[in-house]
């Protein structure tokens, strides 16, 4: 195929035995439940935000702006430093987090970071629902993110490292769903608590992630480590215990051969941050910087942490907007479950370019709905709002079954055992980066560039599709020890690769 985007002379297989046990999904629901950690502080974030109590009593300044203040362009309502401040600043926290989460990751085991996680989310879960001023909620956010950091290095790498290649695909895309799920029950939350009288409701949005953190904390102490990490400390038999009641046959030898043989390999890289940087893996680099980089420019954290703010700015009340939410969350975790099933069969390119056609056309519509039809001032008619929902939900399908699940997957499996965990940190970093980024950045972009901010991340849009089209290979049911040969026979990765192979012989 033109480009070489197909591995050529087939698939790499692995010749693996085994299959989908009870144990695997029971391992797996626990550890992807903190998906949901990530998911219901998204989800919280931007409703708590919409609701005018919550304003009121730690952003007046915004508050008198949507309530009074009627020379405001409607584009600049909700425009606040400290408002953005409350919502990035989870994600500056994460992403130093997830630094030190790596070395926990490699060292001490997944589970240790998934406790960590959880148990620093239940603090920060605890100062939001109780916070007085706003220092207090802006420190809740801070644990919140600290807790994020460990949970979101972690979990997708122990997802990769128990799911059976055949099903990789799919199990580790729970941890997307998990995320959807955790939006939805926020936006839910919000929905009905915004009708508490008294305007304490809020409190509830804010303490109630609590509950998730438990469930993770809790489920993590009985979790089994990772094959890969108990051959990494030397207990074989143990790991080959494991792998057969994961895999549900004695036969798991080839696996454990190679998972041996990665081990070996890792136990002689010291440094995995140092060493991600070596020419030979940068193919692995590369896609765990830029593939976060774009997930977060296509737009989607404007739906995850201000979709509320912006069906207010489009007209809606509060209830209203409240309620759209709900109704984009539900398309988008129908989508989450669409492409758990269809992952491992279309392939991981398919649903990156077609989800990212998808987005394009969304943000072009949208765009141009909110150029012509919502000025400085006065209202929109209701059928163009509701129609600007609609394409918010066909939005959110798109990334949901695509650039959502795939971060998270793809960057993982292709990634060596050596610099797993480093690669791991770097996808969260830039995640939490960009999304800081965005979330500091956005109301203000909105009140300056208007409708264009949306033509803006249509042109990310399409440099990512790109990318995905040129240089991402194929990797479905691909052994995670033996990813090597995908780029050993890509058109373009495989150039670096035998040059640095050819200096390293000459040297």
């Amino acid at each position: 195929m033109a480009g070489g985007f197909v591995v050529e002379g087939g698939p790499v297989t692995g010749g693996y035995n085994g299959r989908v046990t009870a144990f695997v999904v029971l391992s797996c629901i626990v550890a992807g439940s903190g998906g949901i950690l990530f998911g219901y502080d998204l989800g919280i974030s931007g409703g708590v935000t919409s609701m005018e109590s919550f304003l009121k009593r730690f952003f007046p300044d915004v508050y008198q702006k949507m309530r009074e203040d009627n020379k405001i362009s409607n584009y600049c309502r909700f425009d606040s430093q400290l408002l953005m401040v409350f919502t990035s600043s989870l994600y500056i926290a994460g992403l130093i987090a997830a630094f030190f989460a790596s070395k926990v990751t490699r060292t001490l085991g997944r589970r240790a970071s998934m406790l960590i996680g959880g148990t620093v989310f239940l603090a920060g879960s605890a100062f939001g629902g109780a916070a007085v001023n706003v220092y207090m909620l802006i420190l809740g956010r801070v644990l919140l993110g600290v807790g994020l950091g460990f949970t979101n290095q972690s979990i997708p790498l122990y997802l990769s490292e128990m799911a059976p290649p055949q099903y990789r695909g799919a199990i580790n895309n729970g941890f997307e769903l998990s995320i959807s799920l955790g939006i939805l029950f926020a936006n839910v939350l919000n929905y009905f608590v915004q009708k508490i009288h008294g305007g304490w409701g809020w409190r509830i949005s804010l303490s109630l992630a609590a509950l998730p953190a438990s469930f993770l904390t809790i489920g993590a102490i009985f979790l089994p480590e990772s094959p890969s990490f108990i051959i990494q400390k030397g207990n074989i038999e143990e790991a080959s215990n494991l792998l057969q009641r994961l895999r549900g046959t004695p036969n798991v030898q080839k696996e454990l051969d190679d998972l041996i043989a990665a081990s070996n390999v890792s136990r002689t890289i010291k440094h995995p941050f140092r060493n991600i940087l070596k020419r030979k893996y940068r193919p692995q680099l590369v896609m765990a910087i830029l593939i976060p980089f774009f997930n977060q420019l296509t737009g989607i954290n404007v739906i995850n942490f201000y979709a509320p703010v912006m069906f207010r700015t489009i007209g809606l009340k509060e209830s209203a907007s409240l309620l759209s939410t709900v109704v984009t969350r539900i398309f988008a975790t129908t989508a989450n479950i669409i492409a758990m099933v269809v992952v491992d069969r279309f392939g991981r390119r398919f649903l990156f370019i077609f989800g990212g056609i998808q987005m394009i056309l969304s943000q072009i519509t949208i765009g141009g709905i909110l150029f012509a039809q919502l000025k400085d001032h006065g209202g929109m008619e209701k059928e163009y709002a509701y129609l600007v929902i609609i394409i918010m939900c066909v939005f959110v399908t798109g990334f949901a079954w695509s650039w959502g699940p795939l971060t998270y997957l793809v960057p993982n499996e292709i990634s060596p055992l050596e610099i797993r965990s480093a690669a791991q940190s770097i996808v969260v970093a830039v995640l939490f980066l960009i999304a800081f980024f965005i979330g500091q950045t956005f109301l203000a972009m909105l009140c300056h560039l208007k409708a264009g901010t949306f033509f803006l991340f249509t042109g990310m849009l399409l440099a990512m599709t790109a990318f995905i089209y040129f240089l991402l290979p194929e990797t479905k049911k691909v052994p995670l020890e033996q990813m090597e040969q995908v780029w050993r026979r890509h058109w373009f990765w495989q150039k670096i690769i035998e040059e640095d192979m050819n200096s390293r012989e000459m040297s």
